[in-house]
């Protein structure tokens, strides 16, 4: 496996979806099981054209944590809002901005794309985008209603594979390496932070519109991988952001 680059972008390219209607599926397992499912998942499927990069995204909360409170109680629907780069962004490299929402197991994603200084600017000023203003309405709405604010940053490492032919609407990621920080709240300070599981802790990702292929299902059957949940901003924050507020709220209460 080639070594990790982690300032690689991906380009700003024309065919970009900026709707997503799909299930996603999630799997829990360790390094060991990770190497052997990603060598058999080969034979079916190829790196797609970014292979192997390295991940950031910026969460945007209310003061409260409200969104992702309300989003690890389980609710029929869910959502929230953050904007995700590939590597640590430059002035001109492409920026998202999601608004990903939940309902009965389907994801929906709405976003546009932008090189991060214009982005940041369409963020923090309100200047409008090139491209669907109906999404930056609903982006803009998002952001007034809650009051959102930067809150936390994620980052980690990806291989990404791609179904071939008839098949090329299925993907798979795995994503390891998961760190975090609350400080520094911008995806341009870097890729750094505080590690949320061990480094041997890995993350498949299933993504798919309709069901998975046979051959998918009787290789998970093989080796008994069933499916699992896990948010990564809703564990950091169980696991460190809300200890951390509730130390922080019983000091002044003690004073």
């Amino acid at each position: 496996m080639r070594s990790i680059t982690v300032s690689e972008n991906r380009p700003d390219t024309p065919d970009i979806q900026k709707v997503f209607k799909r299930k996603e599926k999630k799997y829990l397992m360790d390094r060991q099981m990770f190497e052997v499912l990603y060598a058999r998942l080969k034979e079916y499927m190829d790196e797609d054209r970014y292979g192997l990069s390295t991940v950031c995204s910026l969460y945007y909360d209310t003061k409260d944590h409200e969104l992702i409170y309300k989003s690890i109680e389980k609710p029929e629907y869910k959502e929230k809002f953050r904007l995700r780069c590939y590597g640590v962004p430059k002035e001109d490299t492409p920026v998202f901005a999601e608004i990903k929402k939940k309902f009965r197991g389907i994801v929906y994603k709405r976003r546009v794309t932008a090189p991060y200084r214009d982005m940041m600017t369409f963020i923090n000023r309100r200047v409008p985008l090139e491209g669907d203003l109906q999404i930056q309405r609903e982006i803009q709405f998002m952001l007034m209603k809650y009051r959102l604010k930067p809150q936390v940053f994620l980052a980690y490492d990806r291989y990404s594979l791609l179904g071939r032919g008839r098949e090329s609407n299925l993907r798979i990621t795995f994503d390891f390496n998961m760190r975090y920080r609350t400080y520094d709240l911008d995806l341009a300070k870097g890729d750094y932070g505080e590690l949320i599981e061990d480094k041997d802790f890995y993350i498949m990702e299933l993504k798919v519109d309709g069901g998975a292929p046979l051959w998918l299902v009787r290789l998970l059957n093989e080796y008994k991988i069933y499916p699992g949940t896990y948010s990564k901003y809703g564990v950091c924050y169980k696991k460190y952001i809300l200890p951390a507020l509730l130390k922080e709220k019983s000091g002044s209460s003690e004073e």
